[in-house]
């Protein structure tokens, strides 16, 4: 393999690319990118956002279901200083607080779709598979 660079441990086939002409400011930002994005709560704000446009703090949460509002706020200030979504505090009385996803988390949520095809077009493999497993693990805990 000539083309090869090493992300957690494991080898990762990257066309055109090989260690020695790796850009490790890319790959540093690529790593920090996947950890802040790649959590449940990110991805469920990105498809929540996208599927309703601009939304209220509360109105976000109500729809992503079973997420603390300490969690929410810190997802939604993280992804605003990554520049996924924009912030917007209207000036009334109460203050009213709208958040909606800038180019870059539309584009970002458009990546991440492609997760939810996949798991769509392979959603009986895997309940079949974890199944299989299930069956198996439950087989050797009674041969032990």
């Amino acid at each position: 393999m000539d083309s090869v660079t090493e992300i957690s441990g494991s080898a990762l086939e990257l066309p055109g690319l090989s260690p020695a002409n790796a850009d490790p400011e890319l790959d540093a930002l690529v790593r920090e990118i996947i950890g802040r994005v790649a959590d449940k709560w990110t991805m469920l704000a990105l498809e929540v956002l996208e599927e309703h446009g601009p939304l209220r703090f509360t109105r976000v949460g109500e729809l992503i279901g079973d997420v603390s509002q300490k969690m929410l706020t810190k997802t939604l200030r993280q992804m605003e200083a990554d520049g996924l979504v924009v912030r917007t505090v209207f000036p009334v009385i109460p203050p009213r607080v709208e958040y909606h996803l800038t180019d870059l988390g539309r584009g970002l949520s458009e990546a991440f779709c492609g997760v939810w095809h996949w798991a769509e077009q392979h959603r009986d493999t895997i309940k079949a598979s974890r199944l299989a497993f299930q069956e198996r693990a439950a087989a050797a805990a009674q041969g032990d």
